[in-house]
């Protein structure tokens, strides 16, 4: 499937995957991707086909339990540039039949390979005197042969249980546990494909709002707006600052609030409202305090985003594939919502001729704290 300058790779397999055949690529009129920021990522593949093709028995045969794991990687190459927007696993096919024109479409749906780690229950895994990051190290080991690179930080307030007073043990899949570990440190776990097709980065640890922005994101701007629709919500509502319950040594429970701008979520804005709300985690006074402070920095990173913006955007118009879990500038929004904010998912809808993106921008503050943004690349 090609149209200047869109390329689009479709590779397909099981863990060895090649390129699609001809017959495939040929019938193939739609792709849609999803990805978040914080969950685990999603496809779908549209394919026109005759009737009693033999690609629909192919691809019905390939959820049969014998048969291996189909992969799915798609390769998306604008500008000169390929970059991979999917590895992931097929989940479900579906066959919607059309009786009048004596053809069906075949939608193949699929995510992540963050979906390998929920195959299997692993409860009553041991980890014993071992910290949540090395915890996460040793369980994403085990998909390496899938190209499956952990990138994992360490916590920022280090605990560990004494193998003589508790041995914790995982509770459910290897997914389930990894995503609690990170939610119970104020981290984040997904799937990043790439940069090479066939490999992934597994990354647990903080959402990193820093770094090098996109191209901005232009609106009411005449000639120089690259986008179809761009509109805000301010909800400052949302926003809570948690109190955390530490034990001092004489046995009493100290109050502990717990800012929503930390070293973890640093403010994107030059004003960050105060949180209307504070939140007891009176639960915390029965762990450590490395670990109580771990929950409360959770529960205010959680809370801490309340400008959304949410647009779509057409890739040529735009010049480039704006990516998600990256920073982007925002220009002609007005005062308030003008800088830099975190893309927190995307989605890329591509047809024959036609790239479109639909986007949700977040950020923990209004008004810009930068000077310039970068100038778009169209």
């Amino acid at each position: 499937m090609a149209s200047s300058p869109l390329y689009l790779t479709l590779l397909i397999g099981p863990s060895a995957v090649s390129p699609a055949p001809k017959v495939l690529m040929d019938a193939l009129v739609s792709v849609d991707v999803t990805v978040s920021a914080t969950a685990r990522s999603g496809f779908q593949l549209s394919f026109t086909l005759a009737n009693n093709s033999p690609l629909e028995l192919m691809f019905l045969l390939s959820m049969g339990q014998p048969l291996p794991i189909v992969r799915v990687i798609l390769v998306a190459a604008f500008g000169g540039l390929p970059q991979v927007i999917m590895d992931g696993i097929v989940q479900h096919t579906e066959v919607v039949p059309d009786a009048m024109q004596g053809k069906f479409t075949l939608n193949i749906k699929g995510d992540d390979l963050s979906a390998l780690m929920d195959l299997t229950e692993n409860s009553g895994t041991p980890f014993g005197g071992m910290s949540p990051d090395a915890r996460v190290q040793m369980i994403l080991a085990k998909y390496s042969s899938f190209g499956i690179v952990p990138n994992v930080s360490p916590v920022v307030t280090t605990y560990t249980d004494s193998p003589t007073e508790r041995i914790p043990g995982q509770k459910g899949t290897d997914l389930s546990y990894v995503q609690q570990l990170a939610r119970s440190t104020g981290y984040v776990f997904y799937m990043q494909p790439g940069p090479d097709p066939g490999t992934s980065q597994a990354y647990w640890g903080p959402q990193i709002k820093m770094g090098v922005p996109q191209a901005a994101l232009n609106v009411n701007m005449d000639s120089w707006t690259n986008v179809e629709s761009l509109s805000f919500r301010y909800e400052p509502q949302n926003a809570v600052t948690p109190i955390v319950y530490i034990q001092d040594q004489s046995g009493q429970a100290q109050k502990i609030s717990i800012p929503s701008i930390t070293p973890l979520d640093p403010p994107l804005g030059a004003i960050v409202p105060v949180p209307q709300k504070t939140e007891d985690l009176k639960d915390t006074a029965k762990l450590s305090a490395a670990q109580a402070m771990m929950i409360g920095q959770a529960r205010a990173s959680e809370t801490a985003d309340i400008v959304t913006g949410d647009g779509t955007l057409s890739v040529l118009r735009y010049g480039a594939i704006l990516q998600a879990r990256q920073l982007v500038g925002v220009r002609g929004a007005g005062l308030p919502f003008d800088g830099l904010y975190y893309v927190d998912s995307t989605r890329h809808q591509i047809r024959l001729g036609e790239y479109k993106q639909s986007f949700t921008l977040k950020r923990n503050a209004l008004v810009s704290n930068v000077a310039t943004l970068p100038t778009s690349p169209f």
